[in-house]
């Protein structure tokens, strides 16, 4: 008799017991998310599709996060996903990297950035070299007479002869640029 109950019972029940997460389709615990809900909001009531939802989402987003982060390790030659990797996935796609955007991930490091200024390579900069040797020459064959600078001249007019040091050097730039302009156009001081 009491197996004909039991029996009874399980045919109008219409088969196996199913989880909630297994009903709703998802990995994630149902009941869990549920339980959570609640105590986060505790004055309002809470739907069990509320609960499914949320796990939904969550999973979603763990999905991803793992396809990304797995992606990340096996360019780095890696068997393992570690912080390191969750944190390039995150970064490398726009919507996570807007979700996740003051998050810090501990031991995830740095975005890898290099300034473009530093990729110059020396042919590119030999060539630099040269233009800015070739350009220097017709710059200072245009220009005859070499002048000092106002700075220099007004402290060496405005000492007159008082102060000996502002005449030398107003005097030695004098010849510096003279110099260097190889001795062309020199000034009279």
């Amino acid at each position: 008799m009491t197996s004909s109950t039991t029996t009874g019972r399980s045919a109008r029940r219409g088969g196996e017991r199913k989880s909630k997460s297994a009903r709703a389709g998802v990995l994630f615990s149902v009941p869990r998310f549920h339980r959570y809900i609640k105590k986060s909001t505790p004055k309002s009531r809470v739907t069990m599709s509320a609960a499914v939802y949320t796990a939904a989402v969550i999973e979603y987003l763990t999905a991803e996060v793992l396809e990304l982060s797995g992606n990340a390790a096996k360019d780095h030659k890696k068997q393992r996903i570690n912080a390191r990797h969750i944190f390039l996935a995150v970064s490398i796609d726009e919507e996570l990297k807007k979700l996740l955007h003051g998050v810090t991930i501990p031991q995830g490091g740095v975005l890898p950035h290099i300034n473009p200024f530093l990729f110059k390579n020396k042919s590119s900069s030999d060539d630099d070299s040269q233009n800015a040797q070739k350009k220097k020459p017709s710059v200072l064959k245009s220009t005859s007479t070499v002048r000092a600078p106002s700075v220099l001249t007004t402290k060496a007019s405005s000492t007159a002869a008082g102060s000996n040091k502002a005449s030398l050097t107003s005097s030695a730039s004098l010849k510096k640029t003279a110099s260097v302009n190889g001795g062309a156009g020199t000034s009279s001081a």
